[in-house]
């Protein structure tokens, strides 16, 4: 760490700025499913690309006729590829096939609720006053 750092390019924001004015980066299905392509298409071309080598998708992304759903498949995956990531590729398959089964080991103790307190109710005895419950160690 610069114990020194520059920090004359530096400004603060002004009173309700935001530091990321354009907010998180819209996911890719999100973004095809805007332009007006099917649930059912994105999930057959991820499919399809999944099955693609590394050549053939270079192809897929230089192709001037391919769609934009094409060309977007291709890029997410080919980045996810290049950064050595698979956040793009789990995400495209957990599109198409969904996400995998968790299992959970779980054991439990049935236990009662109230363990330690133990309790005593003595019955009117003729004397007119309400029943007590008594708190017994």
């Amino acid at each position: 760490m610069n114990p020194n750092p520059d920090l004359s390019n530096l400004k603060p924001f002004e009173k309700g700025q935001s530091g990321n004015p354009n907010g998180r980066p819209r996911k890719y299905v999100s973004q095809l499913k805007e332009i007006g392509y099917k649930k059912s298409e994105i999930n057959d071309a991820i499919q399809a690309m999944m099955a693609m080598t590394m050549e053939e998708l270079k192809e897929v992304w230089e192709n001037k006729n391919a769609t934009i759903l094409e060309k977007t498949v291709a890029n997410a995956m080919r980045k996810s590829l290049e950064k050595g990531t698979l956040y793009s590729l789990e995400t495209l398959l957990s599109r198409v096939y969904g996400q995998p089964k968790q299992e959970i080991d779980s054991t439990f103790q049935e236990r009662p609720i109230f363990g330690g307190i133990k309790l005593n109710v003595d019955k009117d005895n003729g004397t007119g006053e309400d029943s007590t419950v008594k708190e017994k160690d």
